[in-house]
């Protein structure tokens, strides 16, 4: 069965699965995307991964705010057999949905029933999670509620951060939807139910959230950590400047919370506490903690509260 597809995605995490998709010689008829977005700087228009991609390899790309009936009659007359939609970013109308023989599938960065929704890899970090993975599930009219054909696990560990989590999970992620594609095409995909009773939501990270809070365990801010790195990072200030912490251990040192205990920049939690190895002041480059305290005067007993 050769497949007619429509993709659906936007970040760089979606790359990999259009690419894999395109070498493997399924028919793409058309991609969607989010639409171009001015920068600050320059107000220079910058198109999506997504787009790019899709305008480098030739296929008809559209960005539209959001579906509309002109969308909806290019599905009813050129008849694609399935949506393959990666971090599209932007909700499906629940007529689209409705098509007859119309299959849209969804790459998910979790292990279904649980992080349904917007940021299920940094909320599996903060959780302190041991393993995630990716799930190939059937878009349904709930947020992330839909069977699953195909997950794929992976283990977390206390040195994985968002960044490099989400790289492995948008690799290993192509190869899963390109699994599935093949076994859509052969007609024998089984969908399983998820099982509600497990389900938890990853939320939107919020801007409060990334702030570290000293008084909590020494686990928990490493579980920030990680999960803000690169973007947007956790943070303290010190001297009205805030500070980003990209990398840090976990040391048996005791003291009061917020609490600078030696010169080497290990800090009080409220247990144990944290030895800083990476981080950014505002405006500088990330730099490795003996690099950052020769310029900068955070001495032992200094207060980062």
């Amino acid at each position: 069965m050769a497949l007619k597809i429509i993709f659906m995605g936007t970040p760089e995490f979606s790359v990999p699965s259009l690419k894999s998709i395109i070498d493997s010689g399924y028919k793409i008829i058309r991609v969607y995307t989010q639409p171009p977005k001015k920068k600050s700087r320059g107000q220079k228009i910058h198109k999506s991964p997504i787009h790019l991609v899709a305008e480098t390899e030739g296929i008809e790309v559209k960005h539209p705010n959001y579906l509309s009936d002109e969308d909806y009659d290019y599905f009813l007359k050129n008849k694609p057999d399935l949506v393959v939609v990666v971090a599209y970013g932007k909700l499906i109308p629940k007529k689209f949905l409705d098509i007859r023989n119309l299959l849209f599938i969804n790459l998910h960065a979790s292990l279904l029933p649980k992080w349904r929704g917007a940021a299920p890899i940094e909320r599996a970090l903060l959780n302190l999670d041991k393993e995630t993975g990716v799930s190939i599930m059937k878009i349904t009219y709930g947020l992330d509620e839909g069977p699953y054909m195909k997950q794929v696990k992976v283990k977390i560990d206390k040195k994985t951060n968002a960044g490099e989590l989400k790289t492995k999970l948008s690799s290993i992620g192509a190869q899963a939807v390109i699994d599935s594609l093949k076994t859509i095409s052969l007609k024998s995909a089984r969908f399983v139910n998820q099982d509600v009773s497990k389900s938890t939501y990853a939320k939107k990270i919020e801007k409060f959230e990334t702030k570290i809070d000293w008084s909590k365990e020494a686990k928990d801010i490493l579980g920030k950590i990680n999960a803000f790195n690169p973007i947007p990072g956790a943070w303290f200030e010190y001297k009205n400047k805030r500070i980003k912490v990209l990398e840090a251990d976990e040391v048996i040192k005791q003291g009061r919370a917020g609490e600078v205990l030696d010169d080497s920049l290990t800090v009080a939690t409220g247990k144990n506490s944290i030895k800083i190895l990476k981080l950014q002041k505002e405006g500088k480059n990330i730099v490795k903690a003996e690099n950052f305290l020769a310029g900068n005067n955070i001495k032992k007993g200094s207060d980062l509260n």
